[in-house]
């Protein structure tokens, strides 16, 4: 199937809404012709009495898509350097080998060929490999095992797709040609291309310093109160799921141009990047082992990320090495092979788990095992996401008073494992939705009136789980209500016999869910009064369709009451922006507005000091709104902008000097806590296995909204993605390690007819731990759908006999369950050492 990209359109209600759909980041809705939904308000909401109002979201016109969408975008492959070559990387075709020879003569010998580099050249010179950013110690206290990415591969290759050399000629073309002529000789190895290939007996050993291909062993929780919750159990539930591996395939291929100043010895990278900062920290102190500041990382326009790329790639560091080589500009473009076989890819899990309920349905205990297929090397962040962002959210939106989690991350022949949308929340998400389905049929128990009765309640918030987190807000019971009342919930059993009279199966499914977001839980921004008039906002993150000039700018322009023409977002440049961390985690309003709020505010406070010292006035007797400072009582007023250029000038006093110009940094006393109840209605043809995903139902909560269409698009695209995952999406390797699904002829994307009408509403509970009351929304869309669709589907397959099918749910894995014909999927005995 093709890649979901393409304009669509499908009613709701009254209203057509149009909309293009594409992996292009959380944003998935563009020039919609509809006015924003509206957000129910809960009773807590509140405004901030600085101008910025909260909860109905302020709406305008997305400014990024006119341009993006008429192709007016600066996209790195779009961008052309006077003087520059191109590059052509040379890369395994087998999994897991020795390699004897790598030879560049005949490639040097092609026409146009400016040099042809391997991993000895680099060695030669000293670069180091990609460094990790995480680690974690295991349940031994020893730091993991960090299996670093080399840049040429020059010993070992570890997974189909590794770069050994890198091809420099005078034009694209050429550069692949004489690619082609690089040889090279392997001794071929066996491959464990899976987690139960690589942790079979006879496995072999795809790190010497790894046994048992094992990275980290990890675990966290009381196992003692664990085992007493069990041992007093009425009722144990138990579930093994897969967690398929997935291709993140952003609409726009990773790219690259790198260039190198002989004379100050500076490198300059333009990439689509999540964040300049990380990306420059690690080439330049992991790699090329110099400072930060010899680097220069410029991203332009993102065709989307997903968490792929936040990475530092290989790729980057040979391109720079090889414009250093060359003394030109050096241009690369991966292809859309290149994308499936080396982006890193995303999920990828053996998931089990054991929930205990005593006679009454209530929850005592979640015990969870996870074996998580990391790849071949360890990437940035690798440490973190199949780790504590799972135990982070285990406990979900439900009273569980004993959870422990063991994570087993695996080395793998297999492209690594880097973050995508959700990075290991919605595993944790997935594991005890099913949990609580199978646990409703098992004991008798409506499945909704089940979670109801586990549900936290508003009124225990703060509330401390025992995984760690504390929810600080929460109205979860009112927010399963909502979807069950937008749904029409009651009117299912009706819709059914209508399918059944037409020769389909029909079937409901909730998923309740709550998100981690923040990551890094500090964030610096810099705002400056500049010399034309304008302030400037610079912040490390890094937008792939999320719409920053869109909140970023009106949120600026509000607080501090000017025209929105006359701020300036400064993003994507690490010269510029020096500091900050990358767009992850649903993380960017929440941090880094938060932080945009703080620097708001203290222009403010400094300006009724200079406004007091320009009037002539104490500085309690200075108002400020709707951009002026006031003297109160009176008629004499400044403008902030006019009193940050008259701060400017000669004769200011010494305490004002500077200006409005500051420095704002946010830390945040811990994360936040979207969340939701999806509900997924699914229609099934009994003869062919197709899923027809007739309904969607989302409730989401993401704190105080500041951009509805932006926040609505933000839970399509997440949705959309869940549900591809549930569909078809799946990355397969061959038992030799050859990708399967190497193109979308193989690799199941949905397309925009396979979504369903999605009705989206809000009920804001402001967040209490940062300035915006935010809480994220990103990520919180595929959280929500995947479990709902797997229960609406196995609902509507419960009347046949069939109680559990391993993602992806095809067409033909769906018919054999109905013929009751074996699905191969991996056996229920594999002993994974837990």
């Amino acid at each position: 199937m093709e890649p979901a990209n393409g304009v669509g359109l499908y009613l709701h209600g009254r209203r057509a809404r149009y909309y293009i759909y594409c992996r292009w980041n959380a944003s998935d809705i563009r020039g919609r012709t509809e006015t924003p939904m509206s957000a129910q308000r809960s009773e807590t909401q509140q405004s901030d009495g600085a101008g910025l109002r909260f909860g109905s979201g302020y709406c305008t016109v997305r400014s990024e898509d006119a341009p993006l969408l008429t192709g007016r975008g600066r996209f790195t492959d779009d961008l052309d350097i006077s003087g520059q070559a191109h590059a052509a990387f040379v890369r395994a075709t087998v999994a897991h080998a020795v390699i004897r020879k790598v030879d560049t003569a005949s490639a040097m010998k092609m026409p146009g060929v400016i040099a042809a580099i391997t991993g000895y050249d680099l060695a030669a010179d000293n670069i180091g490999d990609i460094p990790p950013v995480a680690s974690l110690n295991g349940r031994d206290g020893k730091p993991m095992f960090q299996a670093t990415m080399p840049v040429l591969v020059t010993e070992r290759v570890r997974y189909v797709g590794e770069a050994i050399a890198v091809v420099v000629a005078e034009t694209a073309d050429q550069a692949r040609d004489a690619a082609e002529m690089v040889e090279f000789e392997f001794d071929p190895l066996v491959a464990a291309p899976d987690v139960e290939r690589a942790m079979a007996q006879d496995a072999p050993p795809i790190w010497r310093s790894a046994p048992g291909n094992i990275a980290l062993d990890w675990e966290d929780g009381d196992v003692a109160a664990v085992d007493a919750a069990f041992a007093r159990a009425a009722h144990v539930e138990r579930v093994r799921l897969i967690d398929t591996r997935l291709a993140p395939s952003a609409m726009e291929p990773r790219a690259a141009i790198a260039s190198f100043d002989a004379q100050s010895g500076r490198y300059t990278l333009i990439a689509p990047t999540q964040g300049v900062a990380v990306v420059r920290k690690v080439l330049a102190e992991g790699v090329f082992k110099i400072p930060a500041s010899q680097i220069r990382i410029l991203t332009h326009d993102v065709g989307g990320g997903f968490g792929m790329k936040v990475q530092a790639y290989s790729d980057y560091a040979a391109l720079l090495y090889a414009a250093r080589r060359v003394r030109r500009p050096v241009k690369w473009c991966a292809t859309r092979l290149e994308s499936f076989l080396t982006d890193t890819h995303g999920r990828d899990g053996v998931l089990e788990a054991e929930l205990a309920l005593d006679a009454s349905g209530k929850f005592l205990g979640l015990r969870a095992r996870t074996c998580v297929g990391i790849g071949a090397y360890t990437t940035m962040f690798a440490a973190i996401f199949s780790t504590t962002n799972t135990k982070n959210c285990l406990s979900s939106v439900y009273v569980i008073p004993a959870i422990h989690l063991g994570v087993k991350m695996v080395l793998t022949n297999a492209a690594p494992l880097g973050p995508y949308r959700g990075a290991g929340r919605p595993e944790a998400i997935y594991l005890i939705e099913r949990l609580i389905d199978k646990a409703a049929k098992a004991m008798d128990i409506d499945r909704a009136t089940l979670r109801r009765r586990n549900l936290i309640p508003a009124s225990a918030m703060p509330y401390k789980t025992p995984n760690g987190p504390i929810y600080d807000s929460g109205e979860f019971r009112r927010i399963l209500e909502m979807a069950q009342e937008l749904s029409d919930w009651k009117g299912f059993s009706k819709r059914r016999r209508t399918s059944q009279r037409n020769g389909k199966l029909r079937g409901i499914g909730i998923g309740c869910f709550l998100e981690v977001a923040g990551g890094i839980l500090d964030e610096t921004v810099d705002l400056r009064f500049e010399a034309d008039g304008k302030v400037a906002l610079r912040t490390g993150a890094q937008a792939m369709g999320q719409g920053h000039l869109s909140t970023f700018v009106p949120l600026v322009a509000r607080r501090l009451g000017i025209d929105p023409q006359a701020v300036r977002l400064v993003e994507g440049d690490s010269d510029e922006v020096p500091a900050g961390t990358p767009s992850v985690a649903s993380r960017s309003i929440m941090m880094a507005g938060s932080a945009t709020t703080i620097a708001c505010d203290q222009a403010i406070e400094k300006g009724r000091r200079g406004a007091a010292h320009a009037l002539e006035a104490d500085a309690k007797d200075i108002e400020f709104a709707d951009g002026f400072f006031r003297v109160a009582g009176t008629d004499r007023m400044v403008s902030i902008l006019d009193l940050a250029a008259r701060m400017r000038e000669p004769g200011t006093p010494e305490d004002l000097a500077g200006g409005l110009d500051n420095v704002a940094k946010f830390v945040s006393p811990q994360m936040s806590f979207p969340n939701g109840c999806h509900i997924c209605e699914v229609e099934i043809d009994p003869e062919t296995g197709v899923i027809d995903v007739v309904a969607y139902t989302a409730v989401d909560d993401v704190g105080n909204v500041l951009h509805e269409t932006i926040v609505e698009g933000q839970i399509h695209g997440g949705i959309a993605q869940g549900i591809g995952q549930v569909l078809g999406e799946q990355v397969v390797y061959g038992d030799d390690g050859q990708l399967l699904t190497a193109s979308f002829m193989d690799y199941v994307m949905p397309r925009a007819g396979d979504l369903p009408p999605m009705a989206v509403q809000l009920h804001t509970v402001p967040c209490r731990t940062n300035p915006l009351g935010a809480k994220g929304a990103g990520e919180s869309g595929v959280a929500g759908s995947l479990p709902s669709a797997v229960n609406a589907v196995l609902d509507a397959l419960a009347v046949r006999g069939v109680s559990h099918l391993d993602l992806p749910m095809t067409p033909q894995r769906v018919w054999s369950a109905l013929q009751q014909v074996c699905v191969p999927k991996i056996s229920s005995d594999t002993d994974f050492g837990f």
